[in-house]
């Protein structure tokens, strides 16, 4: 009888596993969320598992031993209870695939107001305001130069948030 599982993967493997588990048609889910982050230098929208390293999967042990998906190409191990690998209720499993996809900001990315450190360039070690961002590459920040705001657009690698 088929039940949902919960592997364990490889650190990194993650989206091998699957496509491994899929080529022996085995069911498998990850629930992500969607992140607002800074990569070299852009601002991207990557897809981010709920819960990085762990796969749910659905299996039926009578037709495909837990050792076949063990020795799977990422997988590292079942979760267990004692010797038994944890079966996971389908209502959980169910719920989770209903959610949509939240999306969230990485904490490290500035909002405007925030104060940020100018760690590169002519302005490097000045405190500056973030005000907003410039396209994909580029913010705009405001410099205090002889009591005055000044806007001054800057790569997105070339300045930090203070915390």
């Amino acid at each position: 009888m088929e039940s949902w599982y919960l592997l364990y993967c490889k650190r990194g493997q993650l989206t091998r596993a699957q496509e491994h588990l899929q080529r022996q048609d085995v069911p498998s889910f990850s629930p992500t969320y969607q992140v607002e982050k800074i990569v070299r230098g852009k601002k991207v929208i990557l897809d981010e598992p709920l819960f990085p390293n762990y796969l749910f999967i659905e299996l039926d042990p009578e037709r495909i031993h837990t050792t076949t998906i063990s020795a799977t190409r990422g997988v590292s191990h079942f979760i267990r209870f004692g010797k038994m690998p944890v079966t996971v209720p389908f209502s959980l499993i169910k719920s989770l695939m209903m959610q949509p996809k939240q999306q969230v900001s990485d904490p490290s990315l500035p909002k405007s107001g925030d104060t940020v450190i100018i760690t590169e360039g002519i302005f490097e070690g000045l405190e500056a305001i973030y005000a907003e961002p410039d396209g994909e590459t580029r913010s705009i920040l405001l410099l205090n130069l002889i009591n005055q705001k000044v806007e001054h657009k800057i790569s997105n690698t070339q300045f930090e948030k203070r915390d």
